[in-house]
C-alpha cells in the first residue's frame, strides 16, 4: 500500500471531479476528498485538510485544490511525501484575471449562478469533450453553490503568490496539466516544473482544465505512476 492520499477539489468542483480516478486509486491506498467549500480563505481550507488528515500523506489538487496544497506545504511541510499540482499554479492572478472573478463575484452576489457557469463551461473543458461533460460540470457547479462559490473566489483572490515556496519544495511532485488549458496555460506549469527540485512535467493533449474528467484513464495512469 501507498500512503494514504488526500485530493483537493477545485473552484464549484466537488468529488465528482476525480470520481474516474477512485477505483484505481482505492485500489492502493486510503483516500480523502478535502472539504473546500467552508472557509473565505487558502490558509483556513488549509488548516481544515491538516485537522483532518492523516500525520504523513501524499497530497494532490487541482486549480484552486492545487492553491490549497501550497499553504499546505508552507504549515506542515514535513507532513507531505508526494505531491501533485494540477491544472492550477504558482503565481496570483493577473489582472485581466481578477477582473473576470470580480465580475464572477457580482454575478454571484446578483444570485445568478447559472450564468456563472455558463461563462465557465467553456475555460474549464475542451470543446472536444464539452458535450459529455456539461451536465457533470453543471451538476458539481450547482451543488456546490452560489454561497461557497463566493467564498472560494474570495479564499482565491486572496491568495499568496507561492513562487518563493517552488524551490523549497522537497517531494516528488508531479506537474500535470491539460495542452489546451485556458484558465492555467501550459507555461506556468513549466515555470512550476522547472522551479520544484523533483518535478516531473506531463502534459496532456485535447484537454483543457479538468483533466481528472477530460483524460480521465491518462489522469489515473499518472497519478499511479507519481504514487509508485
Amino acid at each position: 500500500m501507498s500512503e494514504p492520499l488526500v485530493l483537493v477539489p477545485g473552484l464549484l468542483c466537488d468529488a465528482r471531479l476525480f470520481a474516474a480516478q477512485m477505483p484505481a486509486l482505492t485500489a492502493r491506498t486510503s483516500v480523502r476528498i478535502a472539504e473546500t467549500r467552508l472557509d473565505d480563505s487558502i490558509e483556513a481550507m488549509a488548516q481544515r485538510l491538516l485537522a483532518n488528515a492523516p500525520e504523513r500523506f501524499a497530497l494532490a489538487g487541482l486549480s484552486m485544490g492545487g492553491y490549497v496544497c501550497f499553504e499546505v506545504l508552507r504549515q506542515a511541510p514535513a507532513r507531505v511525501t508526494r505531491l501533485a499540482l494540477i491544472a492550477t499554479q504558482a503565481r496570483p492572478d493577473s489582472p485581466e484575471a481578477a477582473a473576470r472573478r470580480r465580475e464572477l463575484l457580482a454575478l454571484a452576489e446578483r444570485g445568478e449562478l447559472a450564468e456563472i457557469i455558463s461563462r465557465l463551461l467553456p475555460l474549464f473543458v475542451h470543446p472536444e469533450h464539452l458535450p459529455r461533460l456539461a451536465e457533470l460540470v453543471t451538476a458539481m457547479a450547482t451543488a456546490v453553490g452560489k454561497e461557497a462559490f463566493v467564498r472560494q473566489q474570495r479564499a482565491i483572490m486572496a491568495r499568496a503568490d507561492s513562487r518563493p515556496l517552488l524551490g523549497r519544495i522537497a517531494c516528488p511532485t508531479l506537474v500535470l496539466c491539460g495542452r489546451q488549458d485556458q484558465l492555467t496555460p501550459l507555461a506556468v506549469h513549466e515555470e512550476m516544473a522547472a522551479a520544484i527540485p523533483e518535478a516531473t512535467l506531463v502534459v496532456l493533449p485535447r484537454c483543457g482544465h479538468l483533466a481528472p474528467l477530460e483524460r480521465p484513464e491518462a489522469v489515473t495512469a499518472q497519478l499511479l505512476t507519481w504514487l509508485g
